[in-house]
C-alpha cells in the first residue's frame, strides 16, 4: 500500500510540476466535494445532495484553485519572493483587506443563488444579515493560516494547503450553521 501512495504521491507533484493551474483547480474541486460530503453526513442529511455537491465541486474548481493560484504567484510578484517576517506580515494584511473579504462575500451570493436557488432579494439580505459576522470570524481564523502558509509553504503548495485548510474550515462553517438552527428551531 505503501507504495501505490508514493506512486501517487509522485504522480501528483509531476502533474503540479507539469500542469500547475489544472491541478490545483481540480485539488481544489477533490476538496471542496470531500468538505461538503462530510458536512453534509455531520448534519444529518442521510441521502447526499448530490446537486449541492456538484456545485461545491464546481465553486473550487472553476474558483478557488485558479484564484489562488493567480493571488500567490501575483503576491510573490508584488513582495518580490521574500519570506522574511515583515514581509510575510504585509502578505497576510494585504491578502486579508482585499481576498478575503471578496472570497466570502463571492461564496455567500454563490451559494445563496446557484447551490441553493434562491432569488436574488434573499441572497442579498441574507447576505447583508450573515456577511459580517461571517468575515469576522474569517479575520480571526485565516490570518494563522495564512502567515503559515506564506512562511513555509513553497509557492506551488500554497494553494493545496489552503484548500485543505479550506475543507476542515467548510465542515465547521456547515457545523455551525446547523447549530444556529437547531437552536433557533
Amino acid at each position: 500500500m505503501g507504495e501505490i501512495a508514493k506512486k501517487g504521491w509522485q504522480q501528483y507533484m509531476l502533474q503540479l510540476q507539469l500542469h500547475p493551474l489544472r491541478t490545483k483547480a481540480i485539488t481544489a474541486g477533490v476538496l471542496a466535494g470531500i468538505s461538503d460530503s462530510v458536512a453534509q453526513k455531520l448534519s444529518g442529511i442521510q441521502r447526499l445532495q448530490l446537486k449541492r455537491l456538484l456545485l461545491k465541486v464546481l465553486f473550487g474548481f472553476a474558483y478557488g484553485g485558479p484564484f489562488g493560484h493567480f493571488l500567490h504567484i501575483l503576491m510573490d510578484k508584488i513582495f518580490k519572493g521574500k519570506k522574511d517576517k515583515k514581509t510575510v506580515a504585509k502578505k497576510v494584511l494585504l491578502e486579508q483587506l482585499t481576498s478575503s473579504p471578496w472570497n466570502n462575500m463571492l461564496f455567500l451570493v454563490y451559494y445563496g443563488l446557484v447551490v441553493e436557488g434562491r432569488p436574488w432579494t434573499q441572497v442579498k439580505s441574507k447576505v447583508k444579515k450573515d456577511y459580517p459576522s461571517v468575515q469576522l470570524t474569517a479575520w480571526m481564523f485565516w490570518p494563522i493560516i495564512g502567515w503559515v502558509n506564506h512562511l513555509y509553504m513553497p509557492l506551488q503548495f500554497r494553494v493545496i494547503f489552503h484548500s485543505f485548510i479550506a475543507c476542515c474550515w467548510g465542515i465547521f462553517l456547515n457545523l455551525r450553521a446547523r447549530t444556529k438552527a437547531i437552536t433557533k428551531g
